[in-house]
């Protein structure tokens, strides 16, 4: 089994956060891997991963980064591949990473997901592999069915909520 998507954190210590896009793809089956590079202490390390991603047949590059958070944005300078990049919670209520990776400049794009929100960026990952791949797409579709249905069942418990001036 070879990696499609490529989880890259700054170090172990995001793992706790970086577990939930290992979840979701697991969930969607779609085989990964997940590696500790720094663009600060292993830049060297960086750069081979990064030109030797593609080759090796990933797909997408997930990196997650707290503080300076220059992690995503160093791997897309290096990759034709999408990178998603995760601010992470470490600082400042994670704000510095989120600007770090969303300000990129024109022409090394990495989309952004949420502060912590790396179950939203395997979920983006599996959306983008999707749209080469019929399964995963069937399986997205039934997880945004599911995430409906959630809604819907929330409502009707509502429903038996009772109060005095409660109209619904």
């Amino acid at each position: 089994m070879k990696p499609k998507v490529s989880i890259i954190m700054g170090s172990t210590s995001d793992l706790p956060v970086m577990e939930k896009a290992a979840k979701i793809l697991n969930d969607f089956k779609i085989p990964f891997e997940m590696n500790a590079l720094s663009a600060h202490r292993t830049p060297d390390e960086v750069g081979k991963f990064a030109k030797g991603a593609a080759g090796r047949g990933i797909k997408v590059i997930i990196a997650a980064a707290g503080m300076a958070a220059h992690l995503p944005g160093v791997i897309a300078s290096m990759t034709p591949l999408p990178v998603i990049g995760v601010p992470v919670k470490a600082s400042l209520e994670g704000l510095d990473s989120v600007l770090s990776i969303i300000q990129m400049p024109p022409g090394v794009p990495v989309a952004t997901v949420g502060i912590d929100a790396a179950q939203n960026a395997g979920i983006l990952a599996a959306q983008i592999i999707g749209t080469s791949d019929e399964k995963i797409m069937a399986e997205i579709v039934k997880y945004k069915e599911s995430l409906k249905k959630k809604i819907v069942d929330a409502n009707m418990e509502l429903k038996e909520v009772k109060f005095p001036f409660k109209t619904n």
